[in-house]
C-alpha cells in the first residue's frame, strides 16, 4: 500500500541509525515520521535533527515532537530557529501565553504548530496527582478552545476525546492523536488509546503510531495493517 500523509509513524529509537534503518524498511508505505525527545536529543554527532534534514531532502515530511514550554522569549526564538529547518510539525504544551508567543513568532511562516492538551499516558487519576481539579476530558476541552483562540494550526490529544475537540475548533484545525492501537496490540504505557478507523471517523486528522509498528517484526506490513484500518474508515 503507498503513503497516506494521514499516518505518522513515530520514530522512538535511541539513534539515528536504527532510525535510517527503519525508514529504509517502511520505504514508500510512509511519508510522515515523528522526531521525539529519544531521538533529537541521541549522545551521537548526528542525531534527530540531522535526520529530519535528511528526511526533508528525500521528500518525506517531519512532526518534531519537542514540546516546548520556557519564557516567552525563548519560546519565540524556538519556533523562530524550528520554523526554518523545513519540517511540517512542531509541538508546545498548550498553555495560552505560550501558544499566542509562538503564533506571534511564526509570522505566517509555513509550519503547523501543535498544543499538546493531555497526554496519552495520562488519566484523571495522574492529573489528580499533579494537582489538576480537572478530568483528562475536561482539560483537553479547555486546551482546545484556548488552541483555537490562539489561532494554533491544531492541538494533539488522544482520540478518545477527537469528536468533542472536533466541535470546538471546526473542520480546518489538526487534530493529531497518538495512543493508536490496532485490536491485539500491546497497549504499553497508554492508557487512553483508540483504533486507527474509530479514531478517524471521530474526527482525527492524523494518527501516530509508534510502538505497534517500530517494534513489529516486520515493520511494512504492520504500516500497511494500519493503512488497511485507515482505508476502512473511508468507505
Amino acid at each position: 500500500m503507498k503513503a497516506d500523509p494521514r499516518l505518522i509513524v513515530a520514530l522512538d529509537v535511541p539513534d539515528i541509525d536504527q532510525a535510517r534503518t527503519a525508514v529504509a524498511e517502511l520505504g514508500d508505505a510512509v511519508s510522515f515520521y515523528k522526531i521525539g525527545h529519544q531521538l533529537a536529543y541521541a549522545p551521537q554527532v548526528e542525531n534527530g535533527f540531522t535526520l529530519a534534514r535528511e528526511l526533508i531532502a528525500a521528500d518525506k515530511q517531519v512532526f518534531l515532537d519537542l514540546k516546548l514550554l520556557d519564557i516567552d522569549a525563548t519560546v519565540a526564538k524556538g519556533v523562530d530557529n524550528v520554523a526554518g529547518l523545513g519540517v511540517q510539525m512542531l509541538t508546545l504544551h498548550a498553555y495560552p501565553k505560550a501558544m499566542r508567543v509562538a503564533v506571534e513568532a511564526l509570522s505566517g511562516r509555513d509550519l503547523t504548530l501543535l498544543g499538546v492538551t493531555v497526554l496519552t499516558s495520562m488519566d484523571d487519576g495522574d492529573l489528580r496527582e499533579a494537582g489538576y481539579a480537572l478530568g483528562a476530558a475536561d482539560l483537553v476541552e479547555i486546551r482546545a478552545r484556548q488552541a483555537r483562540d490562539a489561532k494554533m494550526g491544531g492541538i494533539v490529544a488522544s482520540a478518545q476525546e477527537a469528536a468533542a475537540i472536533r466541535k470546538i475548533v471546526g473542520p480546518d484545525m489538526a487534530i493529531v492523536t497518538p495512543g493508536i492501537r490496532l485490536p491485539g496490540d500491546d497497549v504499553g504505557d497508554q492508557k487512553r488509546v483508540m483504533g486507527p478507523a474509530e479514531a478517524l471517523k471521530a474526527g482525527a486528522s492524523h494518527l501516530v503510531v509508534g510502538r505497534p509498528i517500530m517494534a513489529a517484526k516486520d515493520r511494512r506490513a504492520a504500516a500497511e495493517n494500519v493503512l488497511q484500518e485507515m482505508e476502512n474508515a473511508d468507505a
